[in-house]
């Protein structure tokens, strides 16, 4: 049985080659965003996963298959509740920049 330094490791080169395989396949992805289902960040479509009806970006992908992988997580659920605190931090700095933005 894997280590979890092991399994981290693994699936930080599993999670890479998948982004580095969306943006041969269409280079534009990497340039293309959308708001993270799970951190609630503004991430590249790039090695972005669809989970159901969540969209992850490739961190958040590696959290999630870390997750499976250890067996701290059974489904992606689980992940989406855990980060809600990220989530909300995510958009109380959208908030205050946006309140920066029309301030000035």
């Amino acid at each position: 049985m894997k280590n979890k330094e092991e399994v981290v490791k693994e699936m930080q080169l599993v999670v890479e080659q998948m982004r580095l395989d969306d943006i041969e396949e269409n280079p534009d992805c990497e340039n293309e965003f959308f708001i993270c289902d799970a951190c609630g960040g503004t991430k590249s479509l790039a090695g972005s996963v669809q989970y159901g009806n969540y969209r992850l970006c490739n961190d958040c992908v590696l959290y999630a298959e870390v997750g499976f992988e250890l067996g701290q997580i059974k489904d992606i659920e689980e992940l989406i509740n855990a980060m809600e605190d990220k989530r909300l931090e995510a958009d109380c700095e959208f908030l205050k920049n946006e309140q920066k933005r029309l301030e000035n």
